[in-house]
């Protein structure tokens, strides 16, 4: 006991004169149960890389940085596996994420729904979206995903209104349904 205590002063000590300082990256990655291809597990990647780069810049805690990426790396798991007709990847990979253990309400919220958005999330669901929606490799409109995916350290809300309208705006294009829960999440974010 008195071993630990001193550890734990001497960590707080290091950490008072800024010896341990140094800003570790999450060593998070896809879980074992993952079923994604080679091309998904990049865009993966390129989602996370995405998420570092603007967590770094809006200086967000290691505690949030971590959720944002646990999400990151949870979101498509699922998404290579065969499912149940009508079920959904992200749903399923919540409900292995949570077997496994993982019991952040904001994280599992944002896995399930991050397809189609959800009124009720935290900034892990809105983040995770975001990253989603705008990372570099996703084809078409490259140019203005990437100015978008800039203006979102400083603009966080805005862009997610924005990233929203499009992407709802391209379902009616289409000629796709638009999800219940997506109109919803619009609707939570033009209240303000």
């Amino acid at each position: 006991m008195i071993r630990e205590l001193w550890q734990r002063a001497g960590t707080w000590l290091a950490r008072l004169v800024g010896l341990g300082r140094r800003r570790r990256k999450p060593a998070l990655r896809l879980p074992a149960w993952a079923q994604v291809r080679r091309k998904r597990h990049a865009h993966i990647r390129r989602v996370a890389a995405l998420v570092e780069e603007w967590a770094e810049a809006m200086q967000v805690s290691q505690r949030e940085r971590r959720r944002w990426l646990t999400a990151v790396w949870l979101h498509d798991a699922l998404r290579d596996a065969r499912l149940p007709a009508g079920a959904s990847h992200g749903a399923a990979a919540a409900e292995r994420a949570a077997q496994d253990g993982e019991a952040d309400r904001g994280v599992l919220d944002a896995v399930r729904y991050h397809s189609v958005g959800y009124a009720d999330w935290d900034d892990v669901g809105k983040m995770l979206y975001l990253a989603d929606y705008l990372e570099p490799g996703r084809r078409g409109r490259q140019k203005e995903r990437g100015k978008l995916a800039e203006r979102v350290p400083r603009e966080r809300d805005d862009v997610l209104r924005e990233v929203v309208a499009r992407d709802m705006e391209e379902r009616l294009r289409d000629g796709r349904p638009i999800d219940p829960l997506t109109i919803a999440f619009w609707n939570s974010l033009t209240r303000r």
